[in-house]
């Protein structure tokens, strides 16, 4: 005897059907919320990061500079080869493999993180930390990791790797105020990114884990053995040979000194500042990147601040003197 038909008149079928239908809706609703929430990807190729404005003398020596975050964006093929390898190798082996997102790290992560009961381990690509960077907030949910991870997929088809890689590389923080690589070189080496050495291509890689962690003006400890971690990765994967490893885990980090960073003619650099301010705007000047020529000779300016600083001195030792002697005669 076979079995009865379900009837659409049946109380409980239509129980089903209105409950199934309620969870369907709710997941479709989610679903188009997310996509009507997210940012237009192609708004990319229109985005202006806000860039270091820089003021120098007639000698071309660095006077002043104004941002609002320490930004300078340079092309891919203007940063060393090991860097780009060093930060692929830490944050993202198979960045040139994937499509936006590593199946493999976000179950690995997932498991870690429900053993843990917390977020303990993350799985993004490099693709999906540019999209948070550029588009999304820091917090850490399911929400804005699907936002994430769909905004990744948008990016991978719309660009080259080589173009999402110099986006990250010029985009991403790196701690003390450095947005970008061409920045961390000059903040914590005072060098352009092109005259970084091995060593010092590993430590900027180590930084985007935890960039106030790592940070060599915080803790040079931490940041030193974070810089050793990424050469041994890059040994290991045969990025640099023994050798080379060596020579670059017992490489001293020099850090600027303070008198390297300290702003030169600070009154006639006020004047500047002013007078650009009234020529392109306030957003032109701590935001366009501008270059900033000027008639001030630094040497001479040098010699004037010393010839001043000589006088000054003088003129204490002489009111010292005067006020000793004045005081003599009183006791006399």
């Amino acid at each position: 005897m076979g079995r009865r038909p379900l009837s659409l008149k049946n109380p409980y079928v239509l129980l089903i059907l209105f409950v199934i239908s309620i969870f369907v809706g709710v997941f479709l609703g989610g679903i188009i919320a997310l996509f009507y929430d997210l940012p237009e990807i192609r708004e990319l190729e229109n985005f202006e990061p806000s860039a270091v404005s820089s003021v120098f003398s007639r000698n071309h020596i660095l006077l002043a500079e104004f941002f609002i975050q320490k930004r300078t964006p340079i092309k891919l093929s203007d940063m060393p080869d090991h860097l780009i390898q060093a930060v692929l190798v830490t944050e993202d082996r198979q960045f040139y493999s994937h499509s936006g997102i590593n199946i493999k790290a976000i179950i690995r992560a997932l498991i870690k993180d429900i053993l843990a009961g917390a977020f303990v381990e993350g799985a993004s690509t490099l693709t999906q930390q540019l999209a948070k960077t550029l588009f999304l907030t820091p917090e850490k949910n399911i929400r804005r990791k699907i936002k994430e991870a769909i905004l990744a997929f948008q990016l991978e088809r719309r660009y080259t790797k080589s173009e999402l890689l110099e986006f990250y590389l010029n985009q991403i923080y790196l701690g003390s105020g450095a947005y970008g690589v061409a920045s961390a070189a000059k903040i914590y080496f005072n060098k352009s990114v092109q005259q970084l050495t091995l060593a010092e291509c590993a430590l900027i890689a180590g930084l985007p884990k935890s960039p106030a962690t790592y940070s060599p003006l915080i803790n040079i400890e931490k940041s030193v053995k974070r810089r050793n971690s990424v050469l041994k990765q890059m040994e290991i994967t045969g990025i640099i040979d023994q050798k080379n490893y060596e020579l670059a885990i017992n490489e001293t980090v020099s850090l600027p000194k303070d008198e390297e960073t300290n702003l030169q003619a600070p009154y006639f650099v006020d004047f500047i500042k002013k007078d650009i301010e009234e020529q392109i705007g306030t957003a032109r000047l701590y935001k366009g990147g501008v270059n900033i020529m000027t008639s001030l000779d630094d040497i001479l300016q040098k010699r004037a601040e010393e010839a001043v600083f000589q006088g000054m001195n003088a003129m204490r030792l002489r009111m010292d003197a005067h006020h000793i002697q004045h005081a003599t005669l009183q006791c006399e």
